[in-house]
């Protein structure tokens, strides 16, 4: 027969004192202690070395530019120093909202006076070229139209179409807006129409499940799609549109950084045509470096 031990209070108590472990308790198991995780090694603030990757090289090919330029006129008497170039820079710069008349102001009214056409004839350019790429990318027929077109007027000079202008304008200013609307339309119609193209026939296969209108495909598929290659399109379109003012102001004068050139040459003031050169190149890189920024937040990888 089997007998059950009972244990009072008390007597526990007395069992733990004397070291007594109760009969049928089972001992505790200790639970294993954990490593202690290492702390995470600090990242360093910056990338030093990437940044003196992205700053020094270009600033060693100015250098090495402004020296080859020291060395080549240290004794010219025609073409200026770099040092005589920053000392007439200096006062260009001074004042450059001058106006004295309607062909004598300063460089920075020139400046805006192109940025002005520029975003005339770049602006209906878009409005014209945009469209008109997504109709060429969509529709078969279209594309076949208008392609043997768009490879004959492209290759023609920017300079061959201001006469046109003149003659249909009778002004020059409109007739510059008119070289830089012609000229800028066809990379955002290339580029949007072969952004078009080159959609995974998948989604419009979707498109067509849902029944979709074609306003819908357009502004719910398309455009989504081909945002990447139509900003590539306005990119390229701005340096030309760019690269076309200061050929057409040359020609037809009024105010204008390419008028300013000319004029500057007239005068046998190289001094100020080398500044002006600066001048256009800073304002071209700024405007092109503005939108491959936009560019770069709307350019995705394909998975």
């Amino acid at each position: 027969m089997v007998s059950a031990v009972f244990h009072s209070p008390t007597q526990a108590m007395l069992d733990a004192k004397s070291g007594v472990k109760p009969v049928g308790v089972a001992p505790a198991e200790a639970k294993p202690v954990q490593p202690a995780a290492p702390a995470p090694a600090a990242k360093p603030s910056y990338d030093w070395p990437a940044l003196g990757m992205k700053v020094f090289p270009p600033l060693i090919g100015v250098a090495l530019l402004i020296g080859i330029w020291a060395l080549l006129t240290m004794k010219s008497t025609t073409f200026p120093t770099p040092a005589a170039t920053f000392a007439e820079a200096i006062k260009v710069f001074s004042d450059p909202f001058y106006s004295k008349g309607p062909n004598d102001q300063g460089i920075g009214w020139n400046i805006l006076f192109s940025l002005e056409r520029v975003a005339l004839g770049f602006g209906m350019a878009a409005l014209v070229g945009i469209p008109l790429g997504f109709m060429i990318g969509r529709f078969e027929v279209l594309n076949r139209m208008v392609s043997p077109l768009i490879s004959l007027l492209r290759p023609v000079s920017p300079l061959a179409w201001l006469p046109i202008g003149l003659l249909v304008f009778k002004a020059a200013n409109p007739a510059a807006i008119w070289t830089i609307f012609i000229c800028s339309i066809w990379p955002m119609i290339i580029n949007t129409a072969v952004g078009v193209q080159r959609v995974p026939i998948d989604y419009l296969n979707v498109a067509r499940v849902l029944n979709l209108s074609e306003w819908k495909v357009i502004t719910r598929i398309l455009f989504p799609a081909v945002l990447p290659y139509m900003l590539t399109g306005v990119r390229l379109s701005v340096s030309t549109a760019w690269l076309v003012i200061v050929a057409a102001e040359m020609l037809t004068g009024g105010v204008g950084i390419g008028f300013w050139v000319w004029d500057e040459w007239n005068n046998l003031n190289v001094q100020h045509i080398l500044i002006a050169i600066f001048v256009i190149g800073v304002v071209g890189l700024l405007l092109e470096q503005m939108l491959v920024s936009v560019a770069k937040r709307f350019t995705y990888d394909e998975v």
